[in-house]
């Protein structure tokens, strides 16, 4: 084992792939869900290693000598995918207006970036006041609307970031009664001197707006081969027009707002504005804002390209290593550096069984289409295989936005893989600090369990777990003091990230490609896999800690806990009984570890709720997912006890309570192993 991970770690400090021939297979220049080739040959001649570059994508590949072998990384599937996506491509361009009391134009406000747009808002017009909301969150809205402020029919204008997507500002907007959303980038969050490696204020953010990840057309369905579904959409759609608009826009409206000043802590950097609420102007006159949002939809045929390495002794087992490869504008770091990463990991693994080494499972390496239009390529192939790939799927690493700086690590992650991470990080440097592991790095700042963040919605992992049921992980360096400002922009370019990093994309490439490598080939040679089955055990702990301090209040509504206390007690015993099973085993017993194996692979799976549609409710997952039967939505009806009683609902705090407590007695039941061992009152 040790011999093959230092073949891991000598292979070129800076990737030596090239990513061949972008084209666009719909959409607009500039906002490709295309194809790539992937050329995984080795090529035999100095000659051959020219590419045919299309686009700054691919200078982002650093080239170094190569090692003349060929690979033996088949690739063999070209996943075809009828789907439709928001383009920019539209008769009327997105517009915005001054408007009179009467609803006369009294003048146009020039977006100054017509290209940017939010992917799947709602198509039309909005007229009204303007409000300002800071980052568009929950807490924000409720804070309005405890101080009287309403949003109802208004144009609400917020911040890009404060740890929430667009779609969830969108949707949040859209159940406070906005009739339309702006978001903008302020100087306060993202940096806007272009001196210095910042965002122009003149140049806006895109993303998408849909609440969800896939084909919003066809929610919960595959969408191969143009199968014809009845009609359906998302629930995840929002209803009304969402536009990014860049900071000099936004200062000319906010600048102009009258009404309330703003709490502590919403004043922007924006220049020349006095942070107020609104909604009405300074003008006096009743005047309003129009805005008009004319995106158009559009099918495209998307391609997902795999390449597999066959396993020798379990080969329909197997662990993904995937990346996006479209992206807004050029995509040095949406797209670019993670299409680098999995074309250095494929023809690292694919050298080293040329040097004798064969993986005992399978390793399967995708470049996903359509990842900025929320994930699509990824989701509609989940949605296709759903009923098979907690069976087969080991675990998942997106390499999505891989590198964004050199100081911080983040790996947003399921818990299962938590111990792969910690020993990961202690065998691998840090791209910044020479003769320090990453591990030795983050305990002098402060401890290396910050590195450790829970997965986000729009991460290319997300799905993976919170729908798909198996365990997934991202990994991202970040820079410390400063956010890489151009993500969806057409700045996102690898001169500037480059710049960015003092010209170290290679160094900072090779350290996260190592961590990702050497977890892979623990999953891929280990006899018994390592996940950590029992950490599901401390979080359903916290929350039965949680129930006991509102044992008084749920107990005088007729509500009792002891249900979810034995369900927590029995799936804590069923792991805890499975680990020392596994600790007293053989390894060598081929049938038993593939029964221990396939145990603690489907542990993400159990924890799908089986109560829910995954047509209404596709994030399953009571730990990570997104919906009323999730432990996160439990949690919050809770806090009403004591927060605000009023809106305590006691009908749908028994059904949230039922829907956790089966899920996790069901994960516990599974996790036991033979149904003749397990023990429950009926």
């Amino acid at each position: 084992m040790d011999t093959i991970r230092r073949s891991l770690l000598r292979q070129p400090s800076s990737s030596s792939c090239s990513i061949y021939h972008r084209h666009s297979v719909g959409g607009a220049e500039g906002n490709e869900v295309g194809g790539i080739e992937l050329k995984l040959d080795q090529p035999e001649s100095e000659e051959e290693l020219e590419a045919e570059p299309k686009g700054d994508i691919t200078a982002l590949v650093l080239r170094q000598p190569l090692h003349h072998r060929k690979t033996v990384i088949y690739l063999c599937l070209s996943t075809l995918i009828f789907t439709t996506v928001c383009d920019c491509q539209r008769i009327q361009r997105n517009s915005l207006w001054m408007v009179d009391s009467q609803g006369e134009v009294l003048e146009e406000i020039p977006l100054e970036d017509p290209d940017s747009y939010c992917a799947y808002s709602a198509i039309g017009t909005a007229t009204g006041g303007v409000v300002y909301v800071n980052y568009g969150r929950q807490e924000d809205f409720d804070w309005l609307q405890s101080a009287g402020v309403s949003v109802v029919g208004c144009v609400v204008v917020m911040r890009v970031g404060g740890g929430v997507s667009y779609a969830e500002k969108v949707l949040l907007a859209q159940k406070a009664g906005a009739g339309g959303a702006l978001i903008y980038p302020d100087p306060a969050d993202i940096p806007q001197d272009p001196r210095r490696l910042g965002l122009n204020s003149y140049t806006a953010i895109s993303e998408h707006v849909h609440l969800g990840s896939g084909d919003p057309f066809t929610p919960g369905f595959p969408s191969f081969n143009h199968t014809q579904f009845p009609p359906t959409q998302s629930s995840g759609l929002p209803v009304i027009p969402a536009q990014p608009i860049s900071a000099n826009v936004a200062s000319k409206l906010l600048s102009q707002l009258t009404g309330p000043v703003c709490p502590r802590g919403w004043q922007g950097r924006l220049p020349y504005v006095r942070c107020v609420l609104g909604r009405g102007f300074t003008s006096a006159d009743g005047r309003r804002i129009r805005m008009g949002v004319y995106n158009t939809m559009t099918p495209v045929l998307l391609n997902n390209i795999f390449s597999s390495l066959e396993g020798r002794i379990e080969p329909d087992q197997y662990i993904i290593m995937g990346a996006q490869r479209d992206a807004w504008g050029p995509g040095a770091v949406k797209a670019g550096v993670g299409t680098a990463i999995l074309l250095e990991l494929a023809r690292t693994f694919s050298n080293m069984v040329q040097n004798g080494f064969y993986p005992r499972r399978s390793l399967l390496f995708v470049s996903w289409d359509a990842g900025d239009f929320g994930n699509v390529g990824a989701t509609e192939w989940l949605e296709g295989y759903l009923s098979m790939l907690h069976l087969k799927a080991v675990a998942y690493f997106s390499l999505d936005q891989a590198v964004m700086g050199d100081d911080n690590l983040s790996a947003y992650t399921s818990p299962l893989l938590l111990d792969l991470i910690e020993s990961a990080i202690k065998q691998v440097e840090h791209p910044k600090h020479t003769g320090q592991t990453i591990y030795s790095q983050a305990e002098k700042e402060g401890g290396s369990w910050k590195i450790i963040k829970p997965l986000y919605l729009n991460s290319g992992a997300y799905s993976f777990t919170a729908f798909g049921g198996v365990p997934a992980m991202e990994l991202r360096f970040n820079e410390d003091s400063r956010p890489y400002p151009f993500v969806n922009t057409p700045l996102d370019t690898s001169g500037r990230l480059q710049e960015v990093l003092g010209g170290r994309l290679g160094v900072v490439g090779r350290s996260l490609g190592e961590l990702v490598g050497l977890m892979v080939l623990r999953l891929a040679h280990d006899h018994i896999l390592p996940l950590r089955i029992t950490t599901y055990s401390h979080t359903a702990l916290q929350f039965s800690a949680q129930l006991n301090k509102h044992s008084a209040e749920l107990q005088a509504r007729g509500l009792s806990p002891q249900w979810v206390f034995s369900a927590r007690g029995d799936y804590s015993r069923a792991a805890e009984t499975l680990q020392e099973a596994i600790l007293n085993s053989d390894v060598q017993d081929e049938t038993m570890t593939r029964i221990y194996n396939t145990r603690m692979m489907r542990v993400e799976y159990y924890f799908l709720s089986q109560y829910v549609s995954v047509v209404e409710t596709p994030f399953r997952h009571v730990m990570h997912g997104r919906g009323e039967h999730t432990l996160s939505a439990l949690t919050e009806h809770l806090s009403l006890l004591t927060s605000d009683p009023r809106h305590f609902n006691e009908a749908l705090f028994r059904r949230q309570l039922a829907l956790f407590t089966w899920t996790l007695q069901g994960a516990a039941n599974a996790l036991s192993g033979d149904i003749w061992n397990i023990d429950n009152v009926f």
